[in-house]
């Protein structure tokens, strides 16, 4: 999931999105696949209840437009109260541990 950052060109420093989005969506859909009556008493498509895939696929879908539209709201607040998300290409360059906090995290 996180080689996806590179191939399409966001920004993500956290790897939010690699992580935590494809991870999770690929874990809802895998159980839609593969829940097992052993273990739960829904069982997924690859044990006869094709129906169950069908409701991780509306989860997933209704997860990413919560989380889109709510980060989006909460980015526009954010960014009305400190002027902006990102800093200038100079300070990120010069790195934000100087830039902002004035001080080294570490040096090499």
């Amino acid at each position: 999931g996180i080689l996806l950052k590179g191939k399409f060109g966001y920004d993500d420093s956290l790897d939010v999105v690699g992580i935590h989005g494809v991870g999770g969506t690929w874990g809802a859909l895998a159980t839609g696949l593969f829940a097992s009556p052993a273990i739960t008493e829904n069982s997924g498509l690859f044990f006869g209840n094709p129906g169950q895939l069908w409701i991780q696929f509306i989860s997933v879908v209704a997860t990413w437009v919560f989380c889109f539209v709510a980060s989006f709201i909460l980015f526009k607040v954010v960014g009305i109260f400190t002027g902006g998300l990102r800093v200038s290409e100079e300070e990120e360059v010069k790195g934000l541990d100087h830039s902002m906090h004035n001080e080294s995290g570490y040096d090499l």
